[in-house]
């Protein structure tokens, strides 16, 4: 009794030593990066630090091809130039990358993590900053910049803190029956460089992701910012850069480049790995490119998500969720819903809530607190939401309702896009089939639960889905029947938050997995490894019916050894072991012997 005693006061006494060490601070460095030419207020005191475009409309589309000019679309105001690397550039920056990861590859998990806590800290210490300069180059307000750029990349980087080294040291396997006597393991080396490629609609978030598994896998990484976001994303290099620096980390290792489609092909064909995230059309060219170096590829190339709402759900709650599901990050959906399907049952008050909702949102200067929407980001999109809506109301769809426009400001220009409801749709207009990207929320009635599964896999796309039920093993019943990468239950976008889930489609919305284990191992070569489990004790040694030159009983051998192994029952498999140990000890002639003697 008394060593049970002891045994319960030694886990108490760890028990309590484990809380008073969870409840040390650790030491993290704080980092210091320059911000004083980002800040609005002091470019406006510089001169051309801040220069209102008069060209609004031109300056995007006649950019110099040496040069990305970088504009904020809710003014165009001018914010930057930066270089368009040519090829020869881009190889060169990928032959750094490749140096410093050779020796980056024999870091330690310990500084590995250091690195992410010195991210984490300078992130919840700047957020404001970070924030507004996502919202100063794409428009989205401060609210959605830290919805989708602040938590999402906190909460990758806890994850990675918390399991990043788990699920990267070697996992042993079963090694089988006939493998008994091996020790069966998986081990996870870096690639090497790592080549990504990432859109616009979340500057921030869409660099850290995917340089957060690379580095903390062992690889560098290269990435080629969008050229309508490339000033923030310099800006957010920089702090990637101190924090590399505070932890001893080789220069190189991570690297931001700008430019055009030439500059994306050339990174696609010098790197180890590539990330891409954006359209289906672009993704097609990035696979061919890919495909003459046999270059993997993981691709995430948008959706069309579906938003199943059943009757026996609390309307008010849903419909709130469901406007934030279309109106995400100021229109700039990214896994965002796009498609709605309600039951006709509760449709009416459904759809009241909705409209009222909408009705209350402002569209308006994205960084302004009493506005719920910012500007679109890319020029002239908001002519192709307008020719989206045209298109559904020839086709006899109609506007159920629009949000408003605040008060713009005298430089405000014509990027934005009023929050639109749209009923009476149908799966022939462009609206419910092609990717939107914008505030626009249609809403279709079902009857059956069949037939929402029908019209929710009646798409090109296949990336997430989002059912509302008030019985939850209904709503998990019609999710698990929708042909998509992701489902949220009751809920919208929770798998984004749980990092430790893979995130990517299927169909036109691509392939492959960032996020969680599956995307944290895809930065790895994942390398089948057997050892002898009693070396030098037990070796494997060809049983002798099988030695070269083989006996004529070879054949029986193998017929019995494999019964006695894989057989079905237990008594075949007895017999056919005793053939097996039978024939081992008998004195068989060599087949070769037998001939010579004839």
């Amino acid at each position: 009794m008394e060593f049970w005693w002891s045994l319960i006061v030694l886990a108490f006494a760890y028990a309590i030593c484990r809380f008073l060490f969870m409840l040390i601070p650790p030491n993290v460095p704080s980092i210091d990066v320059d911000a004083s030419d980002v800040l609005e207020d002091v470019n406006q005191t510089q001169g051309n630090g801040f220069i209102y475009c008069e060209d609004t409309f031109e300056g995007r589309e006649q950019q110099s091809d040496k040069k990305v000019r970088c504009y904020e679309p809710a003014t165009m105001k001018y914010l930057g130039d930066f270089p368009a690397l040519m090829p020869a550039e881009v190889e060169e920056r990928v032959a750094q990358a490749r140096k410093a990861q050779k020796i980056w590859a024999k870091s330690s998990f310990k500084q590995r993590r250091q690195f992410l806590r010195i991210l984490l800290k300078y992130i919840i210490e700047h957020q404001e900053l970070i924030c507004e300069v996502s919202s100063r180059d794409t428009g989205k307000t401060m609210v959605d910049a830290s919805l989708g750029e602040i938590m999402t990349t906190c909460e990758k980087i806890t994850w990675l803190l918390s399991e990043g080294e788990k699920w990267l040291k070697p996992e042993y396997r079963s090694s089988g029956r006939s493998m008994i006597h091996k020790k069966a393991k998986v081990e996870f080396h870096p690639l090497g460089v790592i080549g990504a490629i990432v859109s616009w609609n979340y500057p921030f978030h869409n660099i850290f992701n995917p340089m957060l598994a690379a580095v903390f896998s062992g690889n560098s990484i290269v990435i080629k910012v969008s050229e309508n976001a490339s000033w923030s994303g310099c800006f957010y290099f920089r702090i990637i850069q101190a924090a590399l620096a505070a932890v001893g980390a080789p220069e190189n290792l991570v690297d931001i480049i700008t430019g055009f489609a030439e500059t994306g092909e050339a990174l696609v064909s010098s790197v180890d790995k590539i990330i891409f995230v954006g359209s289906p059309g672009v993704g097609k060219m990035i696979m061919k490119n890919a495909a003459a170096t046999l270059t993997p590829v993981t691709l995430e190339l948008g959706g069309k998500d579906p938003f199943i709402v059943c009757d026996d759900v609390d309307v008010a709650h849903v419909a709130q969720i469901a406007v934030r599901a279309a109106l995400q990050s100021s229109g700039q959906n990214c896994a965002g819903a796009e498609r709605f399907y309600v039951h006709k049952n509760i449709y009416p008050s459904f759809l009241s809530q909705v409209t009222k909702i909408v009705k209350s949102v402002l569209a308006g200067p994205p960084r302004g607190g009493k506005y719920d929407m910012g500007a679109i980001c890319l020029l002239e999109h908001s002519d192709k939401l307008q020719a989206l809506v045209d298109d559904a109301i020839e086709k006899g769809a109609d506007i159920a309702a629009r949000g408003s426009f605040g008060n713009l400001g005298d430089d405000a220009v014509d990027q934005y896009f009023p929050p639109t409801v749209i009923v009476n749709v149908n799966h022939t207009m462009r609206l419910m089939q092609e990717e939107t990207f914008g505030p626009i929320m249609p809403i279709m009635k079902f009857s059956t639960d069949e037939e929402a599964v029908e019209l929710a896999n009646d798409s090109r796309f296949g990336l997430g889905c989002a059912v509302f039920s008030g019985n939850q093993r209904r709503a998990k019943e019609i999710a698990s029947q929708i042909h998509c990468g992701f489902a949220a239950i009751n809920d919208f976008a929770a798998t984004y938050m749980c990092q430790s889930l893979p995130f990517g489609g299927v169909k036109d919305s691509g392939f492959g997995r960032f996020a969680g284990i599956e995307g944290l191992r895809a930065c790895c070569l994942v390398k089948a490894v057997v050892e002898d489990r009693w070396w030098p004790y037990i070796k494997t040694k060809i049983p002798k019916p099988i030695q070269y030159p083989t006996a004529e009983n070879g054949f029986d051998f193998q017929e019995s050894l494999v019964e006695a192994l894989y057989g079905l029952n237990i008594w075949d498999r007895l017999r056919a072991l005793v053939n097996v140990l039978k024939m081992l000890t008998e004195q068989n002639t060599p087949a070769n012997s037998k001939r010579n003697n004839d």
